[in-house]
């Protein structure tokens, strides 16, 4: 009888063992963390990946876990180091949009609680209102704030809670490239309903720009260089489409499709080879987002066209939290998701880059963590 209770103690005390050296092993994976970095490399960067040990949270400051973040055209300008003051982005994080969960929150956090789905704003210490000082070096990606990493520490107010509804992954794409398409169209091009809007090409931007438009019942127009992709478009609400490397002046056919009235908007993102064009297909009293410079960035304005037609020009640089927020109301009222074309591994973070580089998608690219 006393050696089965010393074996019963023995097996008890072993068991014990088990589930301590169980939790200790658990602690230890927990006490770091991977990200990837931007490292030097020739005529640009490469991405490096890292372990570094858990941070915890400051003063007003929340501790996230990332479960998705996405890619934008940005994010190859900073790769090819393109992007600022050359060299500048040398060991920092890349990504500015990235989604996930609360896990620790610090000291005085009150916008937050352990457990709630959040994502980062773009620019960190840009709230509401008109920039203030500071704002641009306060980008997401290519700095100490990127998403690329399992988790990240941020202020409580660089943090918007996500629309119920959205997957990580989908609310992975708001950050940059929803946030912008819904400033162009509505904060400074106050679109109405019935509107003719023109998209240009089916990138993150685009795409979000015409899931908008129809939801709040205006008219897109997209282009694009593939038929498959344009009869995709139109399942997301397109009532004209142009292929412009079949129709090079693709202006007058877009101008047709209006009855010769042209667009009320333009969310402009091809940059110097488009905008002439963009012009032409504009309305009297129309409205021309400036956002992007995929085929070269506009050094100068065309201001005879502008003052002809009587239209606007605004440049638009994402926007604020407030606007944000604003936008996720708006995606909540519609019960918007949001494209995602194509998701990769952690370990693949590489590949999405590449594919992005190609063009090799429609709407986002997203990377699950």
């Amino acid at each position: 009888m006393k050696s089965k209770i010393v074996l019963e103690t023995a097996t008890r005390a072993c068991g014990i063992l088990l589930v301590l050296c169980a939790a200790l092993a658990a602690a230890q994976q927990t006490d770091v963390l991977r990200q990837y970095r931007f490292e030097q490399a020739d005529g640009g960067y490469r991405l490096t990946l890292h372990e570094i040990p858990m941070p915890a949270p400051g003063a007003g400051e929340v501790v996230v876990r990332v479960r998705a973040v996405s890619l934008n055209r940005r994010d190859i300008y900073m790769l090819d180091d393109q992007y600022g003051a050359p060299g500048t982005a040398a060991g920092s994080v890349p990504l500015s949009d990235g989604a996930g969960e609360v896990i620790a929150v610090g000291p005085g956090v009150s916008r937050f609680a352990v457990g709630d789905r959040v994502a980062g704003i773009f620019f960190e210490k840009w709230i509401d209102g008109a920039p203030g000082e500071g704002w641009h070096a306060s980008a997401r990606g290519g700095s100490p704030g990127g998403m690329l990493s399992e988790v990240i520490v941020s202020s409580e107010q660089s943090l918007v809670g996500i629309p119920a509804h959205l997957t990580y992954e989908e609310a992975a794409t708001l950050p940059c490239a929803g946030v912008t398409a819904w400033v162009s169209l509505f904060k400074r091009g106050r679109l109405q309903p019935g509107e003719w809007v023109l998209l240009e090409g089916t990138g993150g931007v685009s795409v979000f720009g015409l899931i908008f438009a129809h939801a709040a019942g205006a008219r897109p127009i997209i282009t694009s260089s593939s038929d498959e992709k344009l009869a995709r478009a139109i399942d997301l609400g397109a009532v004209g489409t142009v292929n412009y490397r079949k129709n090079p002046d693709w202006q007058k056919e877009v101008r047709a499709i209006t009855g010769g009235a042209g667009v009320s908007q333009v969310l402009e993102v091809g940059g110097r080879d488009t905008l002439p064009k963009a012009l032409e297909a504009l309305a009297p009293g129309g409205h021309i987002a400036l956002i992007g410079g995929l085929t070269g960035f506009v050094t100068e304005m065309p201001v005879g066209p502008l003052m002809w037609a009587n239209a606007t020009a605004s440049g638009i640089y994402v926007g604020s939290r407030a606007d944000f927020e604003a936008m996720n109301a708006f995606i909540g009222e519609h019960g918007i998701r949001p494209l995602v074309d194509k998701v990769f591994d952690f370990e693949q973070a590489a590949e999405a880059f590449a594919a992005m580089d190609a063009g090799e998608f429609m709407g986002k690219i997203v990377i699950r963590l």
